[in-house]
C-alpha cells in the first residue's frame, strides 16, 4: 500500500498558472516514477482539456464523486503518459454548491472518497479560481496547498489572504493541512517588477518559496491547445526545463528515491 500526499494547486486569482502548473508538475513527477492523479477541480476544465480529454468523454468525473458518492476508480481516465491518471471535470460543477448547501458533509465529501485510494504517490487538485465549496473540500482532503504566485504588483496582497484561508482550514476542517510551498510563475529575468516581487515574496516566506522559477514562455501557451502537457508537446522549451527543475527541487523536498 503507497503512503499518497495530497496537494491543492491554489489560488483565488485566475490566469496565474494552476493548471500548467498541474498538469507539467505531474507530468515530471511521473517520469521520475511516482504514480500520480491528477483531479480536475474547476467547472471549466482546463486541465481535462490540456490532457486532450474532449468534453464528451467528461461525462463521469468530480462532479459525481461529490455529489452522489461514486468512487474514484470508477471515475478514471488513464493518460497517455505513464504513471499519470486523470479525474476530469466538466461544467456540471457550477450547481454543486446548491446541490450540497443542506448536507452536513459537504466539505468533506472528497476527503472521504479518497481514503481509500491507494495506489498512488501523489494526487494533484488543480482548484478552482475561487474559495468555494470546491475549494474547501480540495483542502479538506489534502495535506498541503501548492501555491502558483505570478510575478505582479498584487502578487503579496492576494497571497496574504490565502494564507489566512490555509490558516483557518487548519485549525478547523483538516489539522494535516499546511503550506507546501509557493512556485512564481510567468516570471521575466528582464523585468524588474519580477524580480521586486521575488525578493518580497521570499523577505516574507522564506524557505517557502521554491528557488526554481517556472519562466514567461509561448510553448508553455502552446502546449494546452494541442492536449499536452509541455514537457511532450516541447520538452526542451524553458517552460519545460522549468517545470523539471521543480519536480525535482518538489520532490527532494518529500524525501523521494530517484532511482
Amino acid at each position: 500500500m503507497i503512503k499518497k500526499k495530497i496537494y491543492s494547486v491554489i489560488n483565488q486569482k485566475g490566469g496565474v498558472g494552476k493548471t500548467t502548473t498541474t498538469i507539467n508538475l505531474g507530468t515530471a513527477m511521473a517520469a521520475c516514477d511516482a504514480k500520480v492523479l491528477l483531479i480536475d477541480m474547476d467547472p471549466q476544465g482546463n486541465l481535462s482539456t490540456g490532457l486532450g480529454v474532449p468534453p464528451i468523454n467528461r461525462a463521469t468525473g468530480i462532479y459525481n464523486i461529490l455529489t452522489s458518492n461514486k468512487k474514484i476508480q470508477d471515475c478514471l481516465l488513464k493518460t497517455e503518459i505513464p504513471n499519470l491518471d486523470l479525474v476530469t471535470a466538466n461544467d456540471d460543477l457550477l450547481g454543486v454548491e446548491i446541490e450540497l448547501s443542506s448536507s452536513d458533509d459537504r466539505a468533506l465529501r472528497l476527503k472521504k472518497a479518497l481514503e481509500g485510494v491507494n495506489n498512488y504517490d501523489f494526487i494533484l487538485l488543480d482548484c478552482p479560481p475561487a474559495l468555494n465549496i470546491i475549494t474547501l473540500n480540495a483542502l479538506a482532503a489534502s495535506d498541503g496547498a501548492l501555491v502558483p504566485l505570478q510575478a505582479e504588483f498584487y502578487a503579496l496582497e492576494g497571497l496574504s489572504q490565502l494564507l489566512k484561508t490555509i490558516k483557518s482550514i487548519s485549525s478547523t476542517v483538516n489539522s494535516r493541512l499546511k503550506l507546501s510551498g509557493v512556485v512564481l510563475t510567468m516570471f521575466d529575468k528582464r523585468n524588474n517588477l519580477s524580480i521586486q516581487v521575488e525578493e518580497d515574496v521570499r523577505g516574507y516566506l522564506g524557505g517557502d518559496v521554491f528557488l526554481t522559477k517556472i519562466p514567461r514562455n509561448i510553448r508553455l501557451s502552446e502546449a494546452p491547445s494541442h492536449g499536452l502537457p509541455a514537457l511532450i508537446y516541447d520538452h526542451k522549451c524553458t517552460g519545460s526545463k522549468a517545470y523539471i527543475d521543480l519536480a525535482r527541487e518538489f520532490l527532494k523536498r518529500e524525501g523521494w528515491k530517484f532511482k
